[in-house]
């Protein structure tokens, strides 16, 4: 993809919010049991994993500082290091099966001598959230969807 695809590709992308030290160690660790969930295939082994993520984490707690520093940019790189090929995604996400299988047709369609005024004229993104004005993250504008990576920003 070249510089003009990738400029107006990033028109359209929002701007990531500023995270707390909590909120970055939260999304590590759902990111870590995603990633865990994409590798082990038995749900019993998945349990174990998790469990042994957990203390990880936990042994950590009340690590100073520069050493959460530390041990999040060692963990950021072994994540880079485990990535899966394939990744295990919802069904109705980006890279599912389900993922825009039946879009809603346009209402001009289905009423083509006018929209009645009963109906619900909500606009929704891909993932069928309901767009609000001034929220954060799939429900606050326009999406893209990445299908290479299987996310939407």
């Amino acid at each position: 993809m070249n510089q003009a695809f990738r400029l107006a590709g990033d028109q359209f992308r929002m701007q990531a919010p500023k995270l707390t030290h909590k909120q970055e160690v939260c999304r590590l660790y759902r990111n870590a049991l995603k990633l865990t969930y994409s590798w082990v295939v038995s749900r019993d082994l998945f349990l174990e994993e998790a469990a042994s993520l957990r203390s990880q984490f936990e042994s950590n707690r009340t690590a100073s500082p520069a050493a959460c520093t530390r041990l999040m940019e060692e963990a950021y790189s072994k994540m880079n290091e485990y990535q899966h090929p394939d990744k295990y995604c919802n069904p109705g996400m980006p890279g599912g099966s389900s993922f825009m299988r039946n879009p809603p047709l346009p209402l001009s369609v289905c009423f083509p001598d006018g929209i009645p005024d009963d109906v619900n004229q909500r606009e929704v993104n891909p993932d069928w959230v309901t767009l609000e004005e001034g929220g954060y993250g799939s429900g606050s504008g326009q999406v893209v969807v990445d299908f290479t990576k299987k996310n939407m920003t």
